[in-house]
């Protein structure tokens, strides 16, 4: 009698696991975060939006968006550290930044010049926190220097802490940090690359 080869086996043919396809993965993630939601386990968001300037992290708690970062900033590396210093209850769910998605969409059309979401500001704190905040302040089309920026706050010396708050700026694009150059005209530095920070300006100055 000839015994059946163990990996044909009726047995170990029900234990080998079911394919289950994109749609019911995606329901069920989706029953996790509104479960999570519901519990109040839900500390801190995000989705990866695409955009001209490469995909977008995008992170929010309930106090409004808290980052946005480049892919070259390593998202995984991002959220890390969000998970370090603000929650380890993360989960994706582009749901809950869709309007965040959407405004950007916008901007990258040329229809929207300014941003109007709430904003986590808690990775930001002292000078330049006051740097970024005045981002918001430069229009666009606009760019200012670093110089200028450190004179307008009344700090006319303190032109690398400008260039510091700009570099640490959680929130590029809203926040346009795009928007500050060196004193000679030139670009500076910009989280999401040189490429990219030009591309920004370009967009604006055609609008």
């Amino acid at each position: 009698m000839t015994t059946p080869h163990p990996m044909t086996t009726p047995v170990v043919a029900a234990l080998r696991p079911t394919p289950v396809d994109s749609a019911t993965l995606s329901a069920l993630h989706d029953r996790l975060v509104r479960a999570a939601d519901d519990e109040g386990l839900l500390d801190v968001v995000y989705t990866i939006h695409p955009s001209p300037v490469g995909p977008l992290l995008l992170v929010a708690t309930s106090g409004g968006l808290l980052r946005v970062a480049f892919e070259r900033e390593d998202h995984d590396a991002v959220l890390s550290r969000i998970a370090g210093r603000v929650s380890s209850r993360i989960l994706e769910a582009p749901d809950r930044l869709a309007e965040t998605a959407g405004q950007l969409d916008e901007y990258f059309a040329g229809r929207r010049r300014e941003f109007t979401l709430p904003l986590d500001r808690s990775l930001s704190s002292g000078f330049r926190r006051e740097v970024q905040d005045h981002l918001r302040a430069i229009p666009y089309g606009h760019t200012e220097t670093y110089t200028e920026v450190a004179t307008l706050l009344g700090r006319p010396q303190a032109v690398r802490a400008v260039g510091s708050g700009c570099a640490t700026n959680p929130l590029p694009l809203v926040l346009p940090c795009h928007r500050v150059l060196r004193s000679d005209g030139t670009l500076g530095g910009y989280a999401g690359g040189l490429a990219a920070k030009a591309a920004l300006l370009e967009l604006e100055a055609a609008a």
